[in-house]
């Protein structure tokens, strides 16, 4: 896919860092990386957000990096209360992991971005618009895992995937 200048001006730092690379390799909905995941998120909302007049640097950093938490979540078989599984806990742990490797593009608005991306999960309502964009872009990015029914008890915490070595 081809990317506008504009949007790739406001999020070089992040694609040209190694901790960001390494979520190529970190599994996300069915055959889909954290990287990809998260750019696709993240260029719909800016697309979105430039036809709707919302502020466009902040959707396109808060929409990259929504999902960048510490690890790959798959790879987690430890048993977890459900309130502490990865659907309600990943986005606190992408705003700290934002705030450590990209303290001067985070503010109010990119905070309430990756905090809120998991409404109704994380319960309070996204506060800025340009949140909402990143929510239902999320959403509609993830789709495809309706495609996977084996993989639904997955989402739902009701089982794990074994991790093939």
């Amino acid at each position: 896919m081809k990317y506008d200048k504009e949007y790739l001006e406001y999020v070089k730092e992040i694609l040209d860092s190694e901790e960001f690379q390494k979520r190529k390799n970190y599994e996300h909905h069915e055959n889909e990386s954290v990287y990809n995941h998260s750019l696709k998120v993240s260029y719909s909302s800016y697309l979105y957000a430039k036809k709707h007049n919302l502020n466009m640097k902040d959707i396109s950093i808060g929409g990259l990096l929504h999902d960048f938490y510490y690890k790959p979540w798959k790879e987690d078989t430890t048993k977890k209360p459900l309130f502490k599984k990865h659907g309600f806990v990943h986005a606190k742990e992408a705003l700290e992991n934002s705030k450590k490797h990209f303290p001067d593009l985070i503010n109010d608005r990119v905070e309430d971005i990756i905090l809120k991306h998991m409404f109704p999960l994380n319960i309070k309502l996204p506060k800025y618009r340009e949140s909402w964009v990143v929510t239902m872009m999320d959403k509609k990015n993830s789709l495809n895992v309706l495609a996977h029914p084996s993989a639904w008890p997955n989402y739902l915490g009701l089982k794990r995937k074994k991790i093939k070595k």
